[in-house]
């Protein structure tokens, strides 16, 4: 019984922790600003780098990881009682990445959850984790699709945990967070192919030149 409370209660806090938008807490905590409107998908990422900078990318980076570490947490120490603290954090994973895919206060219309995929992977094994990050940077950094990134890291986590986990159930969540990634991409991949699909540019905003008087 104590099992099926702690699943239920993991499931809820980690999709609800995943469906927040982190666009609407930095903006309302950290930059004081609307940042929706500089965009949708890798076309906001694009800008916001522009605009903020590197430093504006560490803040953000920053509030991604403690929202998307909590819940995390929370599953591995309601589940540790049990010792199955591996399957609490994978489970939290699993979810987290669901409710920033597919939040139903957004009408299920989410992100690709790039972030969630690593940092979850990263507290369910460290060695798992650091290599879903490092393929996902590295192939977002090469093609500049941060969908292919994304699916990199998915299917490095879903091989990966195989390979590195022992625990049963936890290793097959995260197969599910692959097959998850994988159905989530599929449009993105569709885009890619037809090259509709906005890519990450690192150039520098000098847009702010154009305002200064002479």
């Amino acid at each position: 019984m104590k099992y099926w409370i702690f699943s239920t209660l993991t499931a809820i806090i980690a999709y609800l922790f995943g469906s927040l938008n982190t666009q609407v807490i930095a903006s309302n905590f950290v930059f004081r600003t609307n940042l929706r409107r500089l965009g949708k998908g890798s076309a906001w990422l694009s800008n916001f780098r522009r605009v903020y900078g590197v430093g504006g990318l560490i803040k953000l980076a920053l509030i991604e990881l403690v929202k998307d570490a909590v819940p995390v947490i929370i599953g591995g120490r309601l589940f540790a009682s049990s010792g199955n603290a591996e399957v609490g954090r994978a489970l939290a994973a699993f979810c987290l990445v669901l409710g920033r895919m597919y939040p139903s206060i957004y009408g299920f219309r989410g992100s690709y959850a790039t972030a969630a995929v690593a940092i979850g992977a990263l507290f369910m094994n460290f060695s798992v984790g650091a290599a879903v990050l490092l393929v996902s940077v590295l192939i977002t950094w090469a093609t500049r699709y941060l969908a292919l990134g994304t699916l990199a890291g998915g299917i490095v986590l879903a091989v990966a945990g195989v390979l590195v986990i022992d625990n049963t159930l936890a290793v097959r969540l995260c197969f599910f967070i692959g097959v998850l990634v994988l159905i989530r991409m599929a449009p993105a991949l569709s885009r890619i192919a037809a090259r509709k699909e906005d890519r990450l540019s690192l150039e520098k905003d000098i847009s702010y030149k154009f305002d200064e008087q002479i």
